[in-house]
C-alpha cells in the first residue's frame, strides 16, 4: 500500500480525492510529497496553488501555478493564474493570463466568465460586454453571469438591457433573492414601480433580513412619495445593519418629507459619521441645520460638501443660500453662481442670486436673472414674486409689471401668503384713495385669516379695567433698522407702572442696535425660530392683553400669528399708516392730520377702528445726532438743488410729472435722486427728456450708509415729496437735516404723512391742499432764499421742540390709545 502511494500519479490521484472532499490540508501535503520528488510535476504544481490561493496566499499560489504553466500550458492554469494576479491587483497581468487562455481554448466558459467580470474594473465595457455575451453563450444556464452582466449594463444607465438580464437571472434561479432585488432596481430606474415593489418584495419573502432589498424599497417608497411606508422598512434596514449608510441618508430625507426635522438631522448625522467623504450627506445634513438656524455647523458641513465634490451644484446652492442669509453676499455670490454654470436649470440657484443681487442693488443683473428664474419655472409663484420683487426696487416710476407679476403669482398659487402680502403693500405706494388697498387687504383675509376665526379664542387675562397692561410687541426689525428710529424713544420712555413691556423679536441676525433695544424692555424673547403656533402659545403662556404688530403686509411680517388672536387686543401700528385687512386686529394708531375726525368715508377703507393719538403718528430719533445741517447748499452751488431720497418703490410717472412743472419753473435747478444704477436711472432720464427736462439736471446715488445719507442732506435745499405715497422716515431725517419739503395733501394716510409732519412742526403752509398747489409752494419756496436759510437753521430746533422727538409725550400717547383699546374690549368681552 505504502508503496502504490509513492507513485506520482498515484499520490495526486488521492490529492485530487482529498480536495475534492473539501480536505485542502491533506491534499496540499500530498502534493509537497509529490514535488519533493517530481519538482516539475504540472498537476501538483497547479493545484497546490490552487489550494495556497483558497487559503488566502495569492503570492505563492502565482508560484506553483506559473511552475506548472511551465510544463503543461492550458486555459484552466491560465484561468487560475489570473485569479491569484487578480488578488495581488496585478489587473495588467490578469488580463492578460486571461486572453492567453481563451487563445489556448476559445470554448473554456469560464476564462470568459472571469475576463468579463475584470474588464469593468479596467474601464473597457464594450470588451467586457462582448465577453459577458460569449461566456453566456457558451453557457446560458449561469444564472449569477446573467445577474453580473446586468449589474455592468445598470451601471452604463442602460436599464432595458440589464432588466432583461436580470429577469433570465430569475428564471433560471428563482429562489434567489439577489436576483430579485437587482430586478426591483431595474424596474425601478424605469419607473415602473408597482413591478419593481413586486420584485423587492419578493426578495424580501425569500430573504426576510435582506437589508439591501429593504433599503431599495424604503427608498421606492420614498421616491413614490409613501413616507410612513418608507420610514418603516428603512428602520427595519437599518435594524439588520446599523451601519448601511445608504438606508440611514434615506430615512433622513424621508423624516425631513414628514416634517420630523430633529430626527432627519439624527440620521443625517448617523450617515455622516458612516461616510465622512460623502458630499451627498454633508450637504444633505447642511441644508437641514441652516434651516434650523444652526448657521455655523451647517456652513462647517457645506464648505466640506464643495471640498469633497466642487461639481456638486447642490452643495453650491445650499452654501450660497447660508452665506447670502448670514448677510455675507459676497462670499455667497460665487458659489450661487457656480451652482448655476454647473446646473444651469438650477432654479434655486437662480432665485436666490435673484434676492442676493437685488438686495445688494445690482437691479439689472437681478432683473436678468429674475427673469431667467421665471423661464426656468414659468408656472411657479415664486419665480413671479422674485422678479417683481425686483421691478419694485427698480421702479423708475411704473408699478404695473410688478402688480401684474404679484397677481399672476396668486392666480398660480393662491395660497402663497408673500404673492398676497407683497401686493397689498406694493398697491399702497400707487393708490390715490386706499379702496384698492383694503379690497386686496379684505381678499388677503378671506383666503388666509378666516380658517382661524372658527376656533374660540378664550383669555384667562385679568379684567380689571384700570390694572398694569402688559403689552407685547413683535417685529423682525428689532436691530439696524429704520424701525429703530421709531421703538427707541418709545420704549426708553415707556412708563411701566402702566405697561409691562414684551418685546417678541424675530430678529434672525441681531445686532448692536438689538442689544440697546433689549435694555428698554420689561421681557425680551428671541422668537425667530418659532412658527406662528409656537409664537402664539408663548403668548397666550405670557398672558398679554395687547399685542402690536409693528411689520403689517412688509417683508417677514407675520400676519397669520395675528390670525391665531394670542392676544385679546390687537394693534397694527407703525409699519405704514393703512390697513392689515384683518378681523382679528381690532384697531390701528394714526393721528388726526393722517386721518381726520369724523372723516367716516376714510375710515370705511379700514378693517381696524382707528385710535388718534394726541399729536402724531410717528416718535423720532434720528440716532446720528451729531451731524450739522450746514449752509444752504444754494449759496456755494449757485443753483437751487431739489432732492428726494425716498424709496425709489414711491417714485410715479405722476410725480414726475409734478417734478417737472417745479424744475421748468426754476430755472438751472437741478434733482437729486436715490435710483439704482443703470435701467432704472435711464428710464428715468427717458422719462424727463419727455416731459421737457434735460437728463442732465438729474443727479442720481445709491443707497448709503446712514451718516453719508444723512450728509446727502448738506446738498439738498428742499425736498419735494413723492405721490400718492409720502416720504416718512426720509422726511423726518430731511427735516432734522434742516431740509424744508414740499408736499400736497392727498386722501390716503400714506398721502398725507407730509401733512402730519409739517403740521407738528407749525409748518403746515408748505403742504398744499391741491397738487398745482404742491408746485406753486415748491416753486416759491426755492425762490424764497432767505426763507430756506431761515428754516435751514432752526428747523432742527423746530424738530426737538415738537412731539415728533417727546418721547415721553408720545408714550402716554400710546399707552392712553392702549388702555382705550383694554376698556373697548372690556365692554364687550
Amino acid at each position: 500500500m505504502q508503496e502504490l502511494q509513492e507513485k506520482p500519479a498515484d499520490l495526486f490521484a488521492a490529492a485530487m480525492a482529498d480536495f475534492r472532499a473539501g480536505n485542502r490540508v491533506q491534499a496540499a501535503s500530498i502534493c509537497r510529497r509529490i514535488l519533493a520528488k517530481t519538482a516539475a510535476h504540472a498537476g501538483a504544481n497547479h493545484l497546490l496553488g490552487v489550494v495556497q490561493l483558497l487559503d488566502g496566499d495569492p503570492v505563492s499560489a502565482e508560484s506553483h501555478i506559473r511552475a506548472s504553466l511551465a510544463v503543461t500550458p492550458n486555459a484552466e492554469a491560465e484561468t487560475d493564474l489570473s485569479l491569484a494576479l487578480r488578488r495581488q491587483n496585478r489587473l495588467d497581468e490578469a488580463e492578460a493570463a486571461l486572453r492567453r487562455a481563451i487563445a489556448l481554448d476559445p470554448r473554456f466558459a469560464l476564462a470568459r466568465k472571469s475576463l468579463a467580470r475584470l474588464l469593468p474594473e479596467r474601464g473597457d465595457l464594450a470588451g467586457a460586454e462582448a465577453e459577458f455575451r460569449a461566456a453566456l453563450a457558451l453557457d446560458p444556464n449561469d444564472a449569477e453571469m446573467h445577474l453580473h452582466f446586468g449589474r455592468m449594463l445598470t451601471q452604463q444607465a442602460r436599464h432595458a438591457d440589464a432588466l432583461a438580464a436580470f429577469e433570465s437571472a430569475v428564471a433560471l434561479r428563482p429562489s434567489w433573492a439577489e436576483a430579485f432585488n437587482s430586478l426591483g432596481s431595474a424596474l425601478g430606474e424605469l419607473n415602473r414601480r408597482d413591478e419593481a415593489e413586486t420584485a423587492f418584495r419578493r426578495a424580501l419573502a425569500l430573504r426576510p433580513r435582506f437589508a439591501e432589498a429593504l433599503c431599495n424599497l424604503g427608498t421606492l417608497l420614498f421616491d413614490s412619495r409613501r413616507f410612513d411606508e418608507a420610514q418603516t422598512v428603512l428602520r427595519a434596514a437599518l435594524e439588520v445593519n446599523p451601519d448601511f449608510a445608504s438606508a440611514c441618508f434615506t430615512l433622513g430625507k424621508t423624516l425631513n418629507h414628514l416634517g420630523r426635522s430633529e430626527e432627519a438631522i439624527e440620521a443625517y448625522r448617523r450617515t455622516v459619521k458612516l461616510t465622512p467623504d460623502a458630499a451627498g450627506a454633508q450637504n444633505a445634513l447642511g441644508a437641514l441645520l441652516a434651516e434650523a438656524g444652526s448657521f455655523t455647523e451647517a456652513e462647517g458641513l457645506l464648505r466640506r460638501a464643495v471640498e469633497l465634490n466642487p461639481g456638486f451644484a447642490a452643495a453650491h446652492t445650499n452654501l450660497g443660500s447660508l452665506l447670502q442669509d448670514t448677510n455675507r453676499p459676497a462670499e455667497a455670490e460665487p458659489h450661487l453662481r457656480t451652482a448655476l454654470e454647473l446646473a444651469p436649470d438650477n432654479w434655486i440657484a437662480a432665485h436666490n442670486l435673484t434676492n442676493l443681487l437685488r438686495n445688494v442693488r445690482r437691479l439689472d443683473e437681478a432683473e436678468a436673472i429674475a427673469r431667467r428664474a421665471l423661464a426656468l419655472k414659468p408656472n411657479s409663484a415664486d419665480s413671479h414674486i422674485g422678479l417683481a420683487n425686483v421691478l419694485v426696487g427698480k421702479a423708475s416710476g411704473d408699478l404695473s409689471e410688478a402688480l401684474n407679476l404679484y397677481r399672476k403669482a396668486i392666480a398660480l398659487d393662491p395660497d402663497s401668503l408673500m404673492a398676497h402680502a407683497n401686493l397689498c403693500y406694493a398697491l399702497t405706494f400707487v393708490s390715490f384713495d386706499g379702496r384698492d388697498v383694503f379690497e386686496e387687504s379684505r381678499r388677503f383675509a378671506k383666503h388666509f385669516e378666516t380658517p382661524y376665526l372658527a376656533r374660540e379664542a378664550v383669555y384667562p387675562n385679568d379684567r380689571s379695567p384700570a390694572r398694569r397692561l402688559r403689552v407685547g410687541y413683535v417685529s423682525p426689525d428689532f436691530r439696524n433698522h429704520c424701525q429703530a428710529l421709531f421703538m427707541r424713544p418709545l420704549l426708553k420712555s415707556h412708563d411701566h407702572e402702566a405697561v409691562k413691556v414684551y418685546c417678541y423679536s424675530s430678529a434672525s441676525t441681531p445686532d448692536n442696535v438689538t442689544q440697546e433695544l433689549k435694555g428698554y424692555a420689561d421681557i425680551w424673547r428671541d422668537v425667530h425660530k418659532l412658527d406662528d403656533d409656537e409664537l402664539a402659545a408663548q403668548i397666550m403662556e405670557d398672558r398679554i392683553d395687547i399685542l402690536v404688530d409693528l411689520t403689517m403686509h412688509m417683508s417677514t411680517a407675520r400676519p397669520l400669528l395675528f390670525a391665531r388672536r394670542p392676544a385679546p387686543v390687537q394693534v397694527a401700528w407703525l409699519a405704514y399708516p393703512g390697513t392689515t385687512g384683518l378681523s382679528s386686529i381690532g384697531y390701528r394708531f394714526t393721528d388726526s392730520w393722517l386721518d381726520p375726525l369724523g372723516d367716516t368715508a376714510a375710515d370705511a377703507r379700514y378693517s381696524e377702528k382707528s385710535i388718534r393719538l394726541a399729536d402724531t403718528f410717528w416718535c423720532y430719533e434720528p440716532l446720528n445726532g451729531d451731524i450739522e445741517p450746514g449752509p444752504l447748499p444754494a449759496d456755494s452751488a449757485g443753483h437751487i438743488t431739489f432732492g428726494c431720497l425716498n424709496n425709489p418703490c414711491k417714485l410715479t410717472d405722476h410725480t414726475f410729472g409734478l417734478w417737472a412743472e417745479v424744475l421748468r419753473a426754476v430755472p438751472d435747478s437741478r434733482l437729486k435722486l436715490l435710483l439704482g444704477h443703470g435701467g432704472a436711472r435711464e428710464a428715468v432720464r427717458g422719462k424727463f427728456a419727455a416731459l421737457g427736462i434735460d437728463p442732465a439736471r438729474l443727479d442720481f446715488l445709491e443707497y448709503q450708509r446712514r451718516e453719508q445719507y444723512l450728509r446727502t442732506y448738506c446738498e439738498i435745499d428742499l425736498v419735494l415729496d413723492t405721490f400718492p405715497y409720502n416720504g416718512h422716515t426720509t422726511s423726518l431725517d430731511a427735516l432734522w437735516m434742516g431740509v424744508p419739503v414740499a408736499t400736497a395733501i392727498g386722501k390716503t394716510p400714506a398721502a398725507r404723512a407730509g401733512y402730519s409732519l409739517l403740521s407738528n412742526l407749525g409748518l403746515s403752509e408748505l403742504a398744499a391742499a391741491t397738487e398745482q398747489g404742491f408746485v406753486e409752494t415748491a416753486v416759491a419756496l426755492s425762490l424764497n432764499r432767505p426763507r430756506l436759510r431761515e428754516l435751514r437753521a432752526e428747523l432742527r430746533q423746530r424738530m426737538r421742540d415738537s412731539a415728533l422727538m417727546d418721547g415721553a409725550r408720545f408714550a402716554r400717547a400710546i399707552e392712553h390709545g392702549f388702555a382705550t383699546a383694554w376698556k373697548d374690549w372690556l365692554a364687550t368681552a
